[in-house]
C-alpha cells in the first residue's frame, strides 16, 4: 500500500480540506478524556501528594510514598555517571545553542523602555520575568531530554526565580526511575526541584501546589492529549499555561529542485513520533512526490516496527502529499494549516517566506532538517500545534516575561489632556473619573 495518500488541493473538496486541516482537537477535547482528567485534578486539589502518588500506582504501576517523588541529590550523581561522553558534549552543545538564541531575545525583547509621547507625558514597559513556572518534560513514549532544555533554557535566561520539573518515570521501571539525560539537562540548568510525577497529577500538581511540590503560575510543556487537556483545565483556577502543545506535526514545500532521498527522511522525523502525529509534503512536481513515495518505502524498512507504524498513519491516514499548481498556492495550504514544523525545499526560499505566516517556526533548505532543529539549532521546538500556530509562538524566553506599562505624566501634559479625560468619562457614565480631573483643575 502507497505510504502517503495523495491529493490535489485544486480538487479537493471543502469537507475534505477541513479533514486535513483539522487535527489534535477532537482527542484534546474528548469529553470522556476531559472528565477522566477532571476528576485527577479534583484528586490533586484535595488531597495532594497522596493523589499524586495514587495516579503514579494507577497510572504507571510506580508505587512510592511522597518522600519519594522529589529526585534526590544521589540520583542526580548516578545520572551524571551514566550519561556517556558523546550523549552529554551533544547535551551541552544543544543548551549552548538554545541560550544563545534566547539571549538575542532577551536582549531584544527582555529590555525596559520608554519614551516621550507627548510633551511631559512619558510612556513604557517594565519587563520582568514570571515568578515561578512548571515545566513538564514528557516521558510516554520515550525520553526527552530535548524537551526539558528547550523549555528550561528559556526560563534560565529569562531568569525566572522558581522553576519547577515535573517528568513521568521512565514508562516499565517499577522504581519510578527518571531518564538520566533529562537530569544531566536539569543539573547543567541548574535545576534541581524536579519531581516524578504522573503527566496530568503532574499538571494538577504544580498548579494547586501539593505537600510536597511547589505551586507555580504558568506551566508549559508538550505532551499527550491527557496532559494538554490538563494544562487547558487547570487555567480555570487561574494557572496559566501555553496554547496548544499537542500531538506533533510537520509539513515541507518542495518543488523540483528537492531531493526525494532527503525529502522522505525529513518527512519521517516528525512521522516516527505518534500515531497521532500529522505529517504533510506540498509538492509543486508530481514527479518529485512519486520519487518520495518510493523512498519512503525504502526508508521505512530500516525504521522499529513501532516507529515505522506511526509514520504510516502520520502520512497516510492523518497527512499525506498535497499537490499544488504554483507557489502561491503552497503558501495557501501552508497558512491555512498552520504547522508547527515547516520546510522550505524549494529553488526560490525568500519568495515562499515572504508569503508564510502560520507556522510555528520555518526551516529554509536541505541542510535545515527538523531533527537539526528540534535538538540543538537552538531555535524553540516546543512549538504551537493544530492550528494555533496562527495566532500564538514557539516557547522562548519571552513566555516567561510579563510587561508592566509605566506611565508619568507632568502637571502640564495632564491638563492639557483633561477636557479629553473629562469628555469621556462623562460619555461612559462614570463621575468619579471626570471628578478626579476637575478636582485639580476647576474651572
Amino acid at each position: 500500500m502507497p505510504v502517503m495518500r495523495m491529493m490535489r488541493w485544486a480538487e479537493m473538496p471543502t469537507n475534505a480540506r477541513q479533514s486535513l486541516l483539522h487535527r489534535g482537537l477532537d482527542d484534546i477535547f474528548d469529553p470522556a478524556l476531559r472528565t477522566g482528567v477532571s476528576r485527577i485534578i479534583d484528586d490533586v486539589r484535595a488531597n495532594g501528594d497522596e493523589a499524586i502518588c495514587r495516579a503514579l500506582r494507577d497510572f504507571d504501576g510506580v508505587t512510592l510514598d511522597p518522600s519519594q517523588l522529589r529526585i534526590t541529590d544521589d540520583e542526580f550523581d548516578q545520572a551524571d555517571l551514566a550519561v556517556g561522553a558523546g550523549l552529554r558534549a551533544a547535551i551541552v552543545e544543544m543548551i549552548d545553542h538554545i541560550r544563545r538564541f534566547n539571549d538575542q531575545v532577551m536582549a531584544r525583547k527582555g529590555a525596559d523602555w520608554s519614551f516621550e509621547s507627548s510633551p511631559g507625558l512619558t510612556v513604557g514597559e517594565k519587563i520582568t520575568p514570571i515568578a515561578s513556572a512548571g515545566l513538564f518534560c514528557p516521558s510516554g513514549k520515550a525520553s526527552y531530554p530535548s524537551v526539558l532544555a528547550q523549555l528550561g533554557g528559556p526560563a534560565v535566561v529569562a531568569r525566572v526565580p522558581h522553576i519547577v520539573v515535573i517528568t513521568p518515570p521512565m514508562p516499565g521501571s517499577p522504581t519510578g526511575d527518571v531518564d538520566p539525560a533529562t537530569l544531566v539537562v536539569a543539573s547543567l540548568l541548574g535545576l534541581r526541584n524536579v519531581f516524578r510525577v504522573n503527566g496530568p497529577a503532574g499538571i494538577a500538581a504544580v498548579a494547586f501546589g501539593t505537600q510536597t511540590i511547589p505551586k507555580v503560575v504558568k506551566v508549559m510543556g508538550p505532551g499527550s492529549p491527557a496532559v494538554t487537556c490538563a494544562q487547558i483545565e487547570v487555567q480555570r483556577y487561574g494557572c496559566s499555561t501555553m496554547m496548544l502543545l499537542g500531538p506533533t506535526e510537520s509539513m515541507i514545500i518542495a518543488d523540483d529542485s528537492a531531493d526525494p532521498i532527503r525529502l522522505a527522511a525529513d518527512l519521517l522525523i516528525e512521522a516516527e513520533h505518534g500515531t497521532d502525529s500529522t505529517v504533510v509534503l506540498v509538492s509543486l512536481s508530481e514527479s518529485v512526490a512519486r520519487a518520495v513515495e518510493v523512498q519512503l518505502g525504502i526508508q521505512l524498512a530500516a525504521l522499529p516496527n513501532r516507529r515505522a507504524e506511526a509514520a504510516r498513519s502520520s502520512l497516510g491516514v492523518n497527512g499525506g502529499c498535497v499537490l499544488v499548481q504554483s507557489m502561491g498556492e503552497a503558501c495557501e495550504v501552508a497558512n491555512a494549516f498552520g504547522a508547527e514544523h515547516l520546510q522550505l525545499a524549494v529553488a526560490a526560499p525568500a519568495d515562499a517566506l515572504a508569503a508564510l505566516h502560520c507556522a510555528g517556526e520555518i526551516l529554509i533548505g536541505q541542510h535545515t532538517p527538523f531533527s537539526a532543529a528540534n535538538f540543538v539549532i537552538g531555535c524553540p521546538a516546543s512549538l504551537p500545534t493544530s492550528g494555533f500556530a496562527s495566532v500564538s509562538s514557539g516557547i522562548t524566553a519571552e513566555a516567561f516575561l510579563k510587561r508592566t506599562a509605566v506611565a508619568e505624566a507632568t502637571e502640564e501634559a495632564l491638563r492639557r489632556l483633561a477636557p479629553s479625560v473629562v469628555a469621556l468619562a462623562d460619555h461612559e457614565g462614570f463621575p468619579a473619573h471626570g471628578n478626579a480631573i476637575r478636582l485639580r483643575f476647576p474651572s
